[in-house]
């Protein structure tokens, strides 16, 4: 069955505001909630950036059903691999069969403010690889003793653990991460808003060869999208919304290097609105919109995490649980 989720946006709203959002998404019917773990935000002015392992600890004791995880928290710089697998064990004890760790391979813009030097691709990646296979370890094994390329331990034990293991889910947006994504993953993770093609003779391929390799198939991944969208019957609010933004919509070439609020704040704000809204699915009309999403449940996507753009979330959230998630639910029921 279709899984329908919301991100929380730990960029935009304060952590207070962004808990009672979560809570309301719980009750108009949505079954997830991720939220991205940034040290700072893509822009200065009305930006904001909780702490994601202490809020999802808010989350689990205020939600009852839910599926709640990170989209993704990186633990390879900030965070020493180590205490991601205590902070999630925790919350896997806490809020047992609710809890996922999203990884992914980080930002430039969450990690040198600390001053970490931030390597090539290929060692970020390898980083990411080697931290999955310590926090395995340490949520299956007593006493870890880990002498990696770039992270150790001696005699390490994670003495909270949940019965079973937190899944990981593997964010990627290149074919190498993906195949390790389908070799390693609970879960994928990756973002709407590309070139069809992207998905269909890159990543998806990519993520097949993976779980070939593993002996796995497809059915064993939850195979999850963060769909960009802005709804709302005023179609040029709709639009307006995805200012804030406008970041997403920068290319690599454009944000290579910035690391500082301020400046990726000036970038997109010298984008004009139609650019700035380019990766979001923009629509007042629901058959419409959900027409729209529905191609990404089409290529195989099995959790759709959907992230909104404007200021007034409580508004989205109604709108979307009256309008959109039952139409998509019986779209592919």
């Amino acid at each position: 069955m279709l899984k329908l989720g919301y991100k929380a946006s730990a960029e935009q709203f304060s952590p207070s505001d962004l808990l009672r959002y979560s809570v309301l998404a719980e009750e108009v019917g949505f079954d997830s909630v991720f939220v991205s773990d940034h040290l700072q935000p893509w822009r200065h002015d009305g930006g904001h950036a909780p702490n994601a392992l202490a809020w999802l600890g808010a989350l689990g004791a205020s939600t009852e059903r839910i599926i709640i995880g990170t989209s993704v928290l990186t633990p390879t710089f900030r965070y020493h691999p180590a205490v991601v697998a205590q902070a999630f064990a925790t919350l896997g004890c806490m809020f047992p069969g609710r809890v996922v760790l999203g990884v992914g391979s980080g930002e430039s813009m969450n990690e040198v403010p600390l001053g970490s030097d931030w390597p090539e691709p290929k060692e970020r990646f390898a980083r990411l690889r080697e931290a999955v296979e310590l926090i395995r370890r340490l949520w299956t094994e007593e006493r870890v003793t880990f002498d990696g390329t770039y992270y150790r331990t001696d005699r390490a034990t994670i003495y909270d653990r949940p019965e079973v293991p937190v899944p990981i889910y593997v964010a990627a947006s290149g074919p190498a991460a993906t195949r390790f994504a389908g070799r390693e993953g609970d879960g994928y993770i990756t973002t709407s808003g590309k070139a069809p093609s992207l998905y269909t003779e890159t990543l998806l391929p990519a993520l097949r060869e993976g779980v070939a390799k593993a002996g796995r198939t497809m059915a064993d991944l939850d195979l999850q999208i963060e769909v960009k969208v802005s709804f709302d019957p005023d179609r040029d609010r709709a639009l307006n919304d995805c200012r804030f933004w406008g970041a997403l919509a920068l290319s690599s070439d454009e944000k290579t290097g910035v690391e500082d609020p301020l400046e990726m704040q000036r970038l997109a704000d010298a984008l004009p609105i139609e650019r700035a809204a380019s990766r979001f699915i923009v629509s007042d009309d629901p058959d419409e919109h959900v027409a729209a999403v529905l191609r990404y449940a089409e290529l195989g996507f099995t959790h759709l995490v959907f992230h909104a753009p404007g200021p007034d979330q409580e508004r989205f959230l109604r709108l979307y649980g009256k309008e959109i998630l039952p139409r998509l639910r019986n779209a592919t029921a």
